[in-house]
């Protein structure tokens, strides 16, 4: 909706606007309730001949319609808020915050159960409704010469989540029985500092609204909202049908004033999950800031210094400290003004993924991607073990990305820790090995891949039953072979990926050029490949995204605006193989769609075709590409 054009404007406190006479029919009756985000107005568009108007008020015709056309004004039905300059935020909830924060909601029955309780390991032969996790493996070339050593081979290990048994798909959308998939907790800490007023607080309290309509009565919410200092809102709810109201009109009394204060945002938001007395299976932070943390001082005699918040964020949420209670914090930097580094620092120590939210119009779009994820974890606990099948190979390397990884001392064995997967989200590992002589003419063994994962509705532990064995043959003498495109695509991402991070060294040293120069020179060595000369689209997708940053690189006021942010939004996305916002996220041609799945596909598409609840027509939004890349091909 356009101001203006001879039609007045009516704002309402929850930010959404209308024309007067378009919303006279929906309160005439008495109906005080936004139809767009659904929150309880408490301050309301009026219809009424002037001889009812109370006190005498004159009647208010600011778009000079007739006077059968409702003429309107606004009738406050309680006192209006008073701005306390020395208060940070104004929440809806006033009331002093507790010393723990215990108070969280009790769970959906029918997903209460007892965390403690204990579990058995099964196979994949039993009845997991899930499905399993499905294991491919792709060895560099199918044959390698009897009579010589192969050092450093490579060998591709593909993941593929499974769908969520309960998914139904209808006319290609994805529709998820709310009493099936595992129940989320999400904690949102929100950024409204002085520099968020106006637009910027408008969105994303639309923002906010779109995540609280998608949240079903099993997940619970809490919003923790900081700017010089931090308070929640409302403690740990279900978003039923009175969580969701209430929780639409705590974010909707949200004015932006103040200095900005991440830690303690950071802080009072991993507070609210470590402190809970029930858990969901799942559980997120979703980080949102527009500014540098201004409240956070590490340097030394008070000199200001990039923060350090890996010692401020408690421990126990790091990821691989071992204390079983991992929480992700999902970091959105939005606009050119956020401090990327740390919100990058944020994201990478807690395991999370780190958005570059450039354009104010689709902030919606990169929380809708994010909740599409987190709506759909269908296993947890992933972790892939590797064995050598053969007495005289070795292990040399595991490039795993971010996940962890650890190997033998002797070689011999291996294992990744992959955590939690969406539905249908793909990861692939390249393994190197030593590959020794062998006699002639025989097929040689040289993996045993195994997965094991927990059901997070169940809480079973899921063993496959029998390994993935990788094997080669070794004839006496070899024709000349083509590498396999899947491990020759997947070493392009790993070189890309690489590229990226030492430009980025480059340029926070002040080298542009020599950081322009590494990006250039990675996009040369891609376009050689076997998977450049056959058109791959996540070669060509690669390829753009480095031209990207090279332009962003172009000089330094470029580079701090846009350019960092974005070089670190592509190395969160690279190192966890999964989607994060970039820049344009809408952009249907970038890279940013290489990793999502199809709920967050699904989730996006609601976001962008949603206005007032209804669609619009769809030469108005682009819409999201589902992959990048070509569904993969069965081994042979």
């Amino acid at each position: 909706m356009k101001p203006g054009q001879g039609h007045a404007i009516f704002t309402a406190e929850c930010s959404h606007s209308f024309h007067f006479h378009c919303i006279t029919s929906n309160v005439k009756h008495g109906n005080q309730v936004c139809p767009v985000c659904r929150a309880k107005w408490k301050e309301v568009p009026f219809q009424s001949p002037a001889a009812d108007l109370p006190n005498g008020r004159s009647r208010i015709n600011p778009a000079r319609l007739s006077r059968d056309d409702a003429w309107m004004t606004v009738l406050r039905q309680l006192p209006p808020h008073q701005l306390d300059v020395n208060r940070q935020i104004t929440p809806i909830y006033h009331a002093p915050e507790p010393v723990v924060f215990n108070d969280d909601e009790v769970l959906d029955q029918q997903h209460d159960i007892n965390e403690d309780s204990n579990t058995t390991a099964k196979d994949t032969t039993g009845n997991n409704s899930n499905g399993t996790v499905e294991v491919i493996t792709y060895p560099e070339v199918s044959a390698v010469p009897s009579a010589v050593s192969h050092n450093n081979f490579t060998i591709l290990i593909h993941l593929k989540a499974p769908v969520n048994g309960r998914h139904n798909r209808c006319r290609n959308q994805l529709q998820v029985s709310e009493d099936s998939r595992a129940p989320l907790d999400l904690v949102t800490v929100l950024d409204v500092s002085g520099s968020m007023a106006g637009t910027k607080l408008a969105l994303l309290k639309r923002a906010m609204g779109f995540v609280i309509q998608n949240l079903g009565p099993s997940d619970r919410l809490s919003v923790i909202a900081f700017s010089s200092t931090a308070r929640r809102l409302f403690h740990l709810r279900r978003m039923n049908e009175t969580g969701r109201q209430e929780a639409l009109q705590a974010v909707n009394s949200l004015i932006s004033n103040g200095g900005t204060n991440i830690a303690e945002g950071l802080r009072k938001g991993a507070k609210v999950l470590l402190d809970r007395q029930l858990k969901n299976p799942v559980g997120s932070i979703m980080l949102l800031s527009d500014g540098q943390d201004t409240y956070t001082v590490t340097g030394p005699a008070g000199a200001y210094s990039q923060t350090d918040y890996k010692s401020l964020l408690p421990v126990s949420i790091h990821r691989n400290a071992g204390t079983g209670c991992h929480i992700p914090v999902h970091a959105f930097g939005f606009g050119t003004d956020h401090d990327a580094a740390s919100m990058h620092s944020i994201s990478e120590i807690s395991g999370g993924t780190f958005s570059f939210v450039e354009t104010e119009g689709v902030i919606q779009d990169a929380f809708a991607q994010c909740i599409g994820g987190l709506l759909s974890v269908v296993v947890q606990e992933v972790k892939v073990t590797v064995d050598c099948a053969h007495p005289n190979l070795q292990i040399s390397s595991i490039k795993a990305g971010n996940y962890q990884t650890s190997l033998a001392a002797d070689g011999i064995r291996g294992s990744i820790e992959v955590g939690d997967l969406y539905a249908e989200e793909e990861r692939d590992f390249l393994v190197t090995v030593n590959i020794p002589a062998y006699s002639s003419g025989s097929e040689m063994p040289l993996l045993k891949v195994k997965c094991a994962f927990r059901d997070p509705i169940t809480k079973e532990m899921v063993i496959s039953d029998e390994p993935n064995e990788v094997k080669i043959q070794r004839p006496a003498i070899t024709t000349q072979q083509v590498v396999s495109m899947e491990v020759d695509r997947q070493r392009n991402r790993l070189r890309a990926a690489e590229a990226m991070a030492e430009a980025r060294a480059a340029a926070e040293h002040g080298d542009l050029a020599n950081a322009v120069s590494v990006l250039e020179s990675c996009r040369r060595a891609l376009s050689e490949t076997v998977s450049a000369r056959a058109r791959d689209r996540l070669c060509v997708a690669l390829s753009a995204e480095l031209k990207e940053m090279q332009e962003r690189m172009a000089n330094r006021r470029v580079y701090e605006s846009s350019g960092r942010a974005y070089v670190l939004s592509g190395l969160s996305s690279h190192s966890w193989q999964r989607a994060t916002a970039r820049g344009d996220s809408t952009d249907s041609t970038s890279l940013v769609q290489a990793y999502q799945t199809p709920s967050m596909v699904d989730m996006v598409s609601r976001s962008q075709t949603m206005i007032m609840g209804n669609p619009l027509p769809p030469p108005q939004r682009k819409l999201r590409q589902a992959h990048s890349f070509p569904a993969r091909p069965q081994p042979r």
